[in-house]
């Protein structure tokens, strides 16, 4: 059955029946008058968007930011937004004041793409692609307070990115307190001589650009020659998740390589320990938790130096207690010590697998340099094959004074400890790989357990073959070796982290400008806050400079480059005039994504980013409901788990920066997080393998076919490119949007990815047709309410309802509760269907447990049953204890463990009486056959088992 055919309307319709023509006409007028009368609105507590007194009871509830594509909706996307503002309207029915919006983030590539082809400005792009955004969301009746809709783009919004990220700028992580702090306390520290500098000397014999080196090099925000992903065929840096497990760029398929550049870095790895530690304050699915702790990687262990030639080489390991298994080095290709520690030539004898067959060790190193950049850090640490080569010398394990060669090889990353390891084949596979490879010697250095068949051994077990660590446990020879290590200088013991400073700064156009400019001496300097925003200026070409995709040395020129009046300015910064350089880069689009809730609270505030009394209302820490150890922060967060890592844990770091500085209340930015799942559908491909129309595809015998070709069908995720999406606008012209509200919220458990199938909208269509039915006559519009009190049956159904709906709205189980008011309905039909009418205190029961869901159908029911008022604001119906009460309780049988019969008796009756009811029930008569039961079970309220 097709989507058009299932309730459109015609001469035979009753005109009251609810259908598609009369749910569009209810959604418009309601839409209408909840923004006429500003029904969403939340007020704060103080500024422009104040009202009163403030309710003690708030809601912070956040939709993850989308970003306006051009190409609109499908009905996957408001899956996550529907079901918040279910729970929102929930909320606010019940007297809670509920802050629930809706921004864009809206910086980024597509809009500048589309920029570069047309010659329009990304702006109006982006502007286009919002209001059509707007009109899909709007359409669905999603309970926003409009006047705190926000924009990255939005030029009163970046100008206090750029005021965060100056704060940043100007501050630096003080260990000793474990917080940020003004640059101007380090800066006094060293003029006062409480901190000493690098090389002792006093502070003031320095000069003014030796000073500033020193402290621009601990600011939280700092440059740094940093290894990026270069891609000279789009003339852009990229970050990781732009790059193929391939080593090329997602967009375009051209070669990426690894390669220093000077570049804006976040110093979030001073924020590790509080990273991880504070994830244990959080109300966060276990699997996001697990997933940012990898991602951060904390390990133990220890900073091992070994001697090479006139150089010390430094590698961190998290298994010290293995070091006289140590047979070789390797390094990052990309380790700075590369170039001084590769031999002129080869010495006599040399493994010819160790050079690649190159003439000399700097051209095995030239190459294999070049091949390691070409390659993605994906790639480079799950390629099974492992390469390298031979620098020409050897290093010294300190344990023992052996000699081992030094390689570089590509499974070891610049990014992750010192960019060197010491290599243990014996109890590291990748070591082992690459040491057979090699022919390099292997060391056990901890017995394996019995029966052990494989090659690297990674389980416990003692030392051996480890001199003074022989007999010793891993833990207890661990704590040994870290010991003799300090005693002897030759290292000690540490913690380390895979998570990297952040990579803040792109060669694109479309982004925050850096409100930074850069002096005479080449040094950042930070623009005063009156000097904010920084706009971005009109330019000719919105591209990067390409190069050839295979022109490795080629540098970025990013396009605010080309605009040379705007890169030099003329500026007093309190020295008097001076030329300037502007930053020809652009933040990434993580920028604005990072503080938005903030703007949320305080959309219209020109004085600060966000008042701090309106951010202690909506985010501060609530000790007295959520327990002394509550770090604060929005009360729901719903998105998808793709956002696990990146954009929660850079949020969370600028979020920690602002409270360290005292700009905020709260340690972190979402208390709570909920992850939905995804709306799936089928998707159908051609011989070729190409995606065809899923809409044009017909079903045949158990075949599929498209324009008379049979065609695969395959299971994935609703998208554009599986050529699979359904509209949510076509959704909602054949059935209204209430429907398409509650069928999303009836699929399935809302963190659970489901399957789309249209032909089964049409069931929750008829459900809210036969609810309208209940309380509306089809022919005649009038009320079809009565005045007269519900039989017992009902009012015990109907509270019952109430109490079990009211738990699942809470616990965002709309399936559930959408169940439980059709199998209520059901109910109604059944008792009242044929009568003169639903008893009142039923219907209105109905319409407001409704309202979350099916918004628009359940105003205009509340309306017409003579409510003047918009139900928005409750109230919410609550159960009456007595009709929760069972009157009767429901025993079954067993005979000998097994069921064979049931017996319902008075809730009130005694175990003897139970036992009674049961033994005379006509089955278990027939079972016993005569026989006296040797024993009766009663388990109160459970059930009763007879043993004969």
């Amino acid at each position: 059955m097709s989507a058009t055919s299932t309730s459109a309307d015609d001469a035979a319709t009753p005109a009251y029946r609810y259908g598609s023509e009369l749910a569009g006409r209810i959604e418009r007028r309601w839409q209408e008058h909840w923004e006429e009368h500003g029904t969403f609105h939340a007020p704060n507590p103080v500024g422009p968007l104040a009202a009163g007194e403030v309710p003690a009871d708030k809601l912070f509830v956040q939709d993850m930011f989308p970003y306006p594509s051009g190409t609109g909706l499908h009905v996957g996307h408001p899956l996550g937004y529907i079901g918040t503002d279910v729970f929102a309207r929930y909320h606010r029915m019940n007297g809670r004041n509920v802050l629930h919006t809706m921004g864009f983030d809206a910086f980024g590539l597509p809009a500048e793409q589309y920029a570069v082809q047309t010659g329009q400005h990304p702006r109006k792009t982006t502007e286009e692609n919002i209001s059509r955004y707007l009109s899909q969301v709007r359409r669905l009746g999603l309970g926003h307070d409009e006047r705190r809709r926000v924009a990255t783009t939005d030029v009163s919004f970046y100008r206090w990115t750029q005021w965060i990220f100056l704060q940043i700028f100007n501050s630096w992580y003080d260990v000793d307190q474990r917080k940020a702090r003004p640059i101007a306390d380090l800066e006094a520290e060293y003029a006062q001589g409480t901190r000493a500098t690098p090389d002792g000397r006093p502070w003031h014999e320095l000069t003014r650009v030796e000073q500033r080196r020193i402290i621009d090099q601990q600011r939280l925000a700092y440059i740094s020659e940093s290894p990026v992903n270069w891609c000279p065929g789009l003339g852009t840096v990229l970050a990781n998740e732009e790059v193929t497990a391939d080593g090329r760029s997602e967009r375009g398929n051209f070669p990426v390589f690894r390669r220093n550049l000077r570049q804006w870095m976040m110093r979030i790895t001073a924020y590790a320990d509080r990273l991880v530690d504070d994830l244990d304050r959080l109300d966060w699915p276990e699997k996001i938790k697990t997933m940012q702790r990898n991602w951060i990687g904390r390990s133990h262990g220890a900073r091992v130096r070994f001697p090479v030639a006139d150089q010390t080489v430094e590698v961190f390991t998290t298994r010290p207690d293995t070091l006289f298994g140590a047979t070789y080095l390797v390094l990052a290709p990309e380790h700075p010590l590369v170039d001084q520690l590769t031999a002129q030539a080869w010495p006599e004898g040399v493994d010819q697998r160790w050079t690649s067959g190159a003439g000399t060790p700097a051209e095995a190193v030239a190459a294999y340099r070049l091949a390691a950049s070409q390659k993605s850090e994906l790639d480079r640490q799950e390629n099974k094959e492992k390469t390298g080569v031979f620098l020409g010398v050897h290093a010294t394990n300190p344990v023992n004074g052996a000699s081992i060669p030094v390689f570089i090889a590509d499974y070891v990353l610049m990014g992750y400890g010192t960019g060197a390891i010491m290599a243990v084949p014996g109890q590291d596979q990748r070591d082992w790989d690459f040491a057979e490879r090699f022919g390099l010697p292997v060391i056990r250095t901890v017995q394996p357990s019995e029966g052990f068949a494989g090659k690297a051994y990674t389980g416990e077990g003692v030392a051996i073959n480890s001199g003074f660590l022989d007999g010793l446990g891993v833990d207890e020879a661990k704590k040994a070796i870290i010991a003799w290590l300090e005693e002897h200088g030759a290292g000690a013991g540490t913690v380390q982290y895979k998570l990297r400073d952040w990579l803040f700064a792109r060669q694109r156009y479309w982004g925050e400008p850096f409100p930074i400019v850069y002096d005479e001496d080449g040094l950042p300097v930070a623009l005063p806050e009156d000097q904010l925003p920084v706009e971005l200026p009109d330019v000719a070409d919105y591209s990067p400079m390409t190069f050839d995709p295979n022109d490795a040395a080629s540098e970025p020129t990013p396009p605010l480059a080309k605009a040379e009046e705007w890169m030099t300015v003329e500026l007093d910064l309190g020295d008097g005039p001076k030329v300037y350089r502007r930053d020809a880069n652009v933040m990434p689009q993580w920028a604005g994504s990072c503080w938005y809730q903030l703007r949320y609270v305080d959309p219209t505030n020109d004085e600060a980013f966000c008042d701090p009394a309106n951010e202690r209302y909506w985010m501060g820490p609530r000790t007295e409901t959520h327990g002394p150890d509550d770090p604060g922060g929005l009360d729901l967060y719903v998105g998808g788990v793709e956002h696990a890592v990146l954009h929660l844990l850079y949020s969370r770091f600028w979020h920690k920066v602002l409270y360290d500085l005292g700009h905020v209340s709260s340690e972190e930015p979402y208390r709570k997080l909920f992850n939905q799942g995804y709306i799936e559908a089928y998707a159908y491909t051609d011989a070729r393998g190409v995606y065809v129309p899923a809409e044009e595809v017909e079903e045949r015998d158990g075949k599929y076919f498209w324009q008379g070709q049979e065609v695969n069908r395959e299971y994935g995720k609703m998208g554009k490119s599986l050529k699979n999406s359904v509209s949510p606008d076509e959704m909602c012209d054949t059935y209204g949007a209430d429907t398409l509200r509650l069928y999303e919220m009836s699929m399935g458990p809302l963190d659970v990815s489901r399957p789309w199938a249209t032909k089964d909208v049409v069931g929750a269509h008829r459900f809210l047709q036969r609810l309208w039915r209940n309380l509306v006559d089809e022919s005649t519009g009038e009320l079809r309410v009565v005045d007269e009190q519900p039989d017992v049956p009902t009012l015990r159904l109907l509270h019952k309802t109430v109490a079990a709906v009211r738990e699942d709205y809470a616990g965002m189980r709309y399936n559930t509760a959408a169940a439980k008011l059709i199998e209520l309905n059901n109910h109604v039909t059944k008792a009242y269907g044929a009568a003169s009418g639903t008893p009142r205190v039923v219907a209105e029961s109905m319409v407001l447990m409704l309202a979350p869901l099916c918004p628009h159908v359940a105003e205009e029911l509340w309306s017409r049953l003579g409510h003047e008022q918009s139900l928005a604001h409750g109230p919410f119906p609550v159960p009456d204890e007595q009709y929760l009460v069972e009157d009767t309780v429901e025993y079954p049988i067993q005979v000998n463990g097994k069921v064979r019969s049931r017996v319902v008796v008075p809730a009130s009756a005694t175990v003897d009486e139970v036992k009674q009811a049961a033994l005379a029930d006509e089955k278990i008569v027939a079972a016993l056959e005569g026989r006296e039961p040797r024993k009766v079970i009663t388990v109160p309220g459970r059930l009763v088992n007879v043993v004969v």
